[in-house]
């Protein structure tokens, strides 16, 4: 194995990944239910779009630049209605609801759908597949972006946890509804420009 490939992607990747809207995502679900289940979806997630990059990721950039801002509009858009329509979720309900199966397997969900569609057309997304084709080695480049997006992840899940303490909850959910809005809207408009 060509270690350098691998942390020459899990540089890339985690350095854009810190400030990018599915860390805010993984934090803020992680202020509502168990960090242990969060990360594990958020990991699934990642997985599937590390895959997706690997393999069709180069495609992306392919796509005309209107229809890709206007997938990634609506994507914000979507994440900005759901954040607003969940933030009145109690959270002792949520923090303290017994690990049952079916209670595990809801926020396991929860958490892999909202990474899986927050991921997509990412510009981490679009890095892997970029760096897969440069190297010409996708399962080393998969490794080091996988790992990255985990690392992040689990520093904002962590993170989140430990917000609530100084932070209350509202503001967090209404802040990221917020930013993934104002971030609709950039890409909207960037799909105007064309």
């Amino acid at each position: 194995m060509d270690a350098i490939v691998i942390a020459t992607t899990f540089a890339v990747v985690f350095l854009a990944e810190l400030p990018d809207k599915t860390a805010l995502a993984s934090l803020v679900l992680a202020t509502k239910y168990p960090a242990k289940l969060v990360f594990l979806g958020a990991a699934a997630g990642f997985a599937v779009q590390v895959l997706l990059a690997l393999v069709a990721g180069s495609l992306l950039t392919l796509l005309p630049h209107r229809v890709l801002q206007s997938v990634v509009a609506a994507l914000f858009l979507l994440g900005a209605v759901l954040l607003f329509r969940h933030e009145d979720e109690p959270l002792d309900e949520a923090m303290s609801a017994p690990e049952d199966d079916k209670s595990s397997l809801k926020v396991f969900l929860t958490s892999f759908t909202v990474i899986t569609i927050a991921e997509f057309g990412d510009l981490t997304q679009i890095a892997t597949a970029n760096l897969a084709a440069h190297y010409k080695d996708p399962l080393l480049v998969g490794i080091g972006s996988f790992t990255a997006l985990c690392c992040v992840a689990g520093l904002a899940v962590l993170g989140g946890q430990g917000l609530l303490k100084v932070v209350p909850l509202k503001l967090i959910t209404r802040t990221a509804a917020l930013i993934m809005a104002v971030l609709a809207i950039f890409s909207l408009v960037e799909a105007i420009r064309g």
